[in-house]
Order: C-alpha cells, then structure tokens, then sequence
C-alpha cells in the first residue's frame, strides 16, 4: 500500500495509529511539502548502481523517493517508536532496509562493506538540527567509501558549511569541511514546509568528497586543533585565540604567525587553508 507521506492527515492517521509523539529532543520535524524529497533525490546524483545511507528516516517520505532511484537504501534511526510507521510505509520498497541505531555510534566504513559491497555510497538525510555538526564530522572522518553527503539542514548552518575558507562567513567546520569535499547548496526550503514547523528555514546542501585533500598537511588531527583553537573565540585576534585554545605562550604563536607573513592582528576568518597548513606546520616547528 502506498501512502501520501506528505498529507497531514495521513501522517495523523498513522502516528496516530501508533501511539507516536514527536520528540523535541530529537529534532524530529516531518517534511509535508510534496517537491522537496523528491528534488532532494534527483540532485543528490544516486542512480540503480548507488547505495544510499540515510540518517533519520522519520516516516520515511524521503527515503520512499530514494529507494525509488537508489539499487539499495538503508536507514539509521535512533527512535525505535517509529518501527511500526516504517514497517508500513517502507512496505513496498524491497530495496529498502532499517537499522535501529545512533548514527554517531556506527561504524560507517562496516556498514558499508557488508550492506554495498560493490556499489557507489551516498548519503541522503534531512538531518536533525541539533545534530547536524556532529554527523557531518562523523561522516567526513569516518566515512571512506562515500561518494557524496546530500542533507538539509538550517539555512544558517548551510550558508556556514558551503562558505569560502577565508570569508566572514567561514567558521572552523566551514575549513573541516572544505578539507575533505567540495560544497554546494542546492535550494532553500521554508519552515513550512515540515510537521511541525520548526522556528528557522533550511536548505539542501551537497558535499562531494574529495580525491585528496586541497592542502598537505602531516599532522591531521593537530590540523584541526589549529583550525578550531583560531576559531575558538571569535571576537578575538587569532594570536589570543590560538595561544589560549593550543595552552601555547603567546610568543610562540607569535613567531608562528610572523614566520608566515601575518600580523599579529589577524583573524581566522579571513585565513585560507594554505594559511592554516602553512600556519600549523609554523608552531610545529616552534613549539
């Protein structure tokens, strides 16, 4: 049986049925506009040679599209009160599969060698907001295999992640992310949009992981410490930030920052990733 997963009174009917609440805590908002999973599916790029992890099915309106163009989509949902809404709106779909589990918890690389051995993997969610930082790393630094990461997420945190390394915008998961894939937002979706309807617009956002990084790096974990400890504190100049983040004396970051050409004035958001390689390789060197 198919159902209308964006009717309100189809999904009333069904979590209804069940007994279900939405969970606050969980971030849980369900899409009720009829264009947005399925453009979501088209412009993630998955075709009958891709697999495809989603991250929060919900009642499974985009995962119903997925399974639709994808050779094989499993799900990873933390709230098992929504087995039994699954169990009937994913029915029909043979290609379709649900784990119960925390999507931060799993290990993504086994997961994808025994569910798509031989398949291309993408990931397509509309992601919690509470979240969204979080399962974006864990898919980044976890994630080998991945082709490309399709979310919608809040319109403040897509216009973060998709901004230019070195912009005002640019903030330290702006640089995390840039160092592992290329980013595009793909449209915008109003608050209306979703059951209920969350406080802020969001937008769809696509990340294509990258073949090699854009810079070199021989550290990367104290990588990223640079690049958080800079962004650490915002309103301040990156020589307080870094000295304070890294537990470093303000002498050494000073000779780091002169040793690439900066002033002790400048910013981290108005660094590039070859600042921040060149910068990290610099305290390195002096620490």
């Amino acid at each position: 049986m198919q159902y209308n997963l964006t009717d309100k009174a189809t999904i009333e009917h069904l979590i209804g049925a069940e007994d279900f609440r939405f969970s606050k805590s969980l971030g849980q908002n369900f899409i009720i506009n009829p264009d947005v999973c399925p453009r979501i599916a088209a412009e993630s790029g998955i075709d009958g040679d891709c697999g495809v992890i989603e991250i929060g099915p919900g009642i499974g309106v985009l995962t119903a599209e997925l399974c639709k163009l994808a050779g094989k989509v499993v799900s990873i949902e933390l709230d098992t009160k929504l087995a039994p809404i699954l169990k009937k709106t994913l029915a029909d779909f043979e290609n379709s599969e649900v784990i119960y589990a925390d999507a931060l918890k799993t290990d993504i690389p086994a997961l994808i060698q025994e569910k798509f051995p031989g398949m291309r993997v993408c990931v397509c969610a509309n992601l919690p907001y509470y979240i969204t930082t979080p399962i974006i790393m864990h898919l980044l630094r976890n994630g080998r295999g991945i082709e490309s990461i399709t979310v919608m997420v809040q319109k403040e945190a897509a216009a973060r992640l998709c901004a230019k390394v070195g912009s005002r915008e640019s903030g330290a998961i702006t640089a995390a992310v840039d160092y592992y894939c290329e980013a595009e937002k793909l449209f915008d979706v109003g608050k209306n949009s979703f059951m209920p309807a969350p406080k802020v617009d969001s937008s769809v956002i696509k990340l294509t992981l990258r073949e090699k990084p854009p810079v070199e790096v021989k550290d990367e974990a104290f990588f990223f410490s640079v690049i958080k400890a800079a962004f650490g504190q915002r309103r301040k100049t990156a020589l307080n930030s870094l000295s304070s983040g890294l537990s470093l004396p303000k002498s050494v970051i000073s000779q780091a920052l002169a040793t690439c050409g900066f002033e002790t004035t400048v910013r981290a958001e108005t660094m590039t990733m070859e600042d921040f390689a060149a910068l990290t390789q610099a305290i390195e060197n002096v620490k």
